[in-house]
């Protein structure tokens, strides 16, 4: 892989987002769902909930879709008005058609590739060539259990902060408190099996450069949490959620999709919770949200 695949071009990205969501609301191909939130304050992390009011129109089509056709791929071929930009020679932008966070991007493969998959060089130039264009939290649902909804491959980006003037990412504070054992660090408040790295990035590097310490990084920390691969398999040995940003990564192997009703995908992990009504609200409430991610990852080790 060389500078030649990198199709996007720079500084255009943020544009063309804003451009495209505009259109792709004005004819009806994006489905933003509204939402109300609150924040739960728990060990040290003021965790964003969101109520989904109109969860049902998203849970609808999808049901539609399935029973339409089993093996229905929405990015093969993908809505042209979804399409943000191309990447590289491997990838693409779409816009997430249910939205709930606004500007909320898929970069997905341009061939069928699985999702439970080995993330490659080409995956993390993408998604590089993304985040140094937008500020946010990028992030894989490895799976099915990890809260993956679709079998093609596709990393998301949703921009920072969560909210204006209220919320930039939750777990913030207690990244700051991450202890590092040489390059692989744990964060005292996460009572779940876990794994987190700094990533080392300079001006002068180039995109294919940061693609292959950002691989380097993530075969580090899945065999910190146990989920090194065979280096003869694509496929991961077990479900993990990721999250990137420009300064780091983190990676939380997976136990199970959901614990009393209440699913879980990587934005779980950076503080973000979605819930269906109040009852749920109040469930969590209960539970707490650090006891849920727990019963959904695996005890520390």
């Amino acid at each position: 892989m060389t500078e030649d695949n990198i199709l996007l071009e720079p500084g255009s990205l943020w544009n063309k987002l804003v451009e495209q969501t505009q259109y792709a609301r004005q004819c009806g191909a994006l489905h933003s769902i509204e939402t109300e939130y609150q924040f739960i304050e728990h060990n040290g992390i003021s965790f964003l909930v969101r109520s989904l009011s109109n969860l049902a129109r998203k849970e609808k089509a999808k049901k539609k879709q399935k029973q339409t056709n089993q093996d229905f791929n929405p990015f093969l071929p993908y809505e042209p008005d979804l399409f943000v930009t191309d990447i590289s020679s491997t990838h693409l932008c779409l816009l997430n058609k249910f939205n709930v966070v606004d500007n909320h991007l898929l970069i997905v493969t341009r061939d069928f590739e699985e999702q439970e998959n080995r993330l490659n060089l080409a995956d993390f130039l993408a998604l590089w060539l993304c985040i140094q264009e937008i500020d946010g939290l990028a992030f894989y649902n490895g799976g099915k259990i990890a809260g993956a909804s679709q079998r093609h491959k596709h990393l998301q980006l949703v921009p920072l902060p969560f909210i204006a003037e209220k919320c930039y990412l939750p777990i913030e504070p207690v990244i700051a408190t991450a202890e590092f054992n040489d390059s692989i660090g744990k964060i005292p408040q996460f009572p779940f099996h876990h794994a987190i790295a700094l990533l080392s990035v300079t001006q002068s590097d180039s995109p294919i450069d940061i693609a292959q310490g950002m691989l380097a990084c993530y075969d580090s920390l899945l065999q910190a949490v146990s989920l090194d691969l065979d280096s003869n398999s694509l496929v991961q040995p077990g479900a993990y959620n990721m999250l990137v940003t420009r300064e780091w990564m983190l990676i939380v192997p997976r136990s199970q999709e959901s614990f009393s009703s209440i699913a879980i995908n990587s934005l779980g992990f950076a503080g973000s919770l979605f819930v269906r009504d109040r009852e749920q609200i109040k469930l969590l409430e209960e539970l707490t949200p650090m006891n849920i991610l727990s019963k959904v990852a695996f005890p520390e080790k």
